[in-house]
C-alpha cells in the first residue's frame, strides 16, 4: 500500500494538505543545523515546507513516480526504502517524517535514524489526524461501514480516530531504545476548510482509497461521502490536530 500513492501524484500534491507552521517552526528550533532528512518524501510537500523555512532539504521516496514530481517541485530525492537507503557516510541535522513512519519497519528505521542523525541531531515523525465536525464525521463513517462492512479501517469512528494515531507515537516511542533521549509528543491545532470536491479528492489519495478501489467500492463512497457534504451544505472546516514524536540523538 506504500508504493500505491504514486498512481496519481499531481492529485496527491494538489489534495493533501500541508503542515502547521508551528510544527515546522517546531522542527526548525530543536534542529542544530540546517541539514534535513525526509523519509517518504512523496511529491515533496514537507520538503518544500522546510526549504522554505531555511532548511537543506535531501528527501528518500520508495516510490520513483512520486519522486519524479517531487523534482519538478525543487526537491533533490533518492529513490529507495529508507530501511536499504545507503546514505554514503552523509549525516543530517534532523530526520523528518510526516505522514510515512507507519511504513517504516519500527526496529531497522530506529537504527538507521540512529545511523544518518549526528549527535543532539533531532528525530522529528508527525501525522496529521483529520476531525471532521462530529455529525458529518459520523455520516462519513456510515458510509463506510455501509460499503465496507468487513474491513477494518471501515470501522473506526471517524469523528474521533485520534487513537488510531496514538498507536503509531506509541510504537515508534518504544522502538528508539537508547539512541535517544528528551522525548516529547506534542501535538499542534490547524484548520481548513473543504469544499465538496476538495474532499472528495482527498479521499481519493487516502490509504483507505486502494482498498476501496480494489473492493469496486470507491466510487460508491465518493458518491455517498459526496452526498452528505452537498447535505451539510457543500463545504465544511475541519479543525484538526498534527500529533508529533521528537526524539534527539544521544
Amino acid at each position: 500500500m506504500a508504493e500505491s500513492f504514486g498512481s496519481d501524484p499531481e492529485l496527491y500534491d494538489r489534495a493533501r494538505p500541508t503542515y502547521p507552521d508551528a510544527l515546522i517552526e517546531a522542527v526548525v528550533a530543536k534542529g542544530p543545523g540546517p541539514a534535513v532528512l525526509d523519509v517518504g518524501c512523496g511529491t515533496g510537500i514537507l520538503a518544500r515546507q522546510l526549504d522554505a523555512a531555511g532548511c537543506q532539504v535531501l528527501g528518500v521516496e520508495v516510490d520513483e513516480r512520486m519522486a519524479a514530481h517531487a523534482r519538478t517541485t525543487g526537491v533533490e530525492v533518492e529513490v529507495s526504502a529508507f530501511e536499504s537507503w545507503d546514505p554514503r557516510g552523509r549525516t543530517y541535522d534532523a530526520l523528518v517524517a510526516g505522514m510515512t513512519w507507519h511504513w517504516i519497519d519500527p526496529v531497522a528505521g530506529a537504527a538507521k535514524a540512529a545511523e544518518v542523525l549526528r549527535p543532539g541531531g533531532t528525530f522529528a515523525v508527525f501525522w496529521y489526524v483529520l476531525q471532521p465536525p462530529s455529525d458529518l464525521g459520523e455520516a462519513f463513517a456510515a458510509v463506510n461501514r455501509d460499503v465496507l462492512p468487513d474491513h477494518p479501517a471501515a470501522s473506526r469512528a471517524a469523528a474521533s480516530p485520534l487513537g488510531a494515531y496514538e498507536h503509531f507515537l506509541d510504537r515508534t516511542a518504544e522502538s528508539l531504545g537508547t539512541a535517544f533521549t528528551a522525548v516529547e509528543r506534542p501535538t499542534f491545532p490547524w484548520s481548513r476548510t473543504y469544499t465538496r470536491d476538495e474532499w472528495l479528492d482527498q479521499l481519493r489519495t487516502s490509504g483507505m482509497a486502494k482498498p476501496l478501489a480494489d473492493a469496486g467500492k470507491l466510487d460508491a463512497v465518493l458518491e455517498r461521502t459526496g452526498a452528505a457534504i452537498d447535505a451539510y451544505g457543500g463545504a465544511f472546516t475541519l479543525d484538526s490536530t498534527a500529533v508529533a514524536l521528537f526524539a534527539t540523538r544521544t
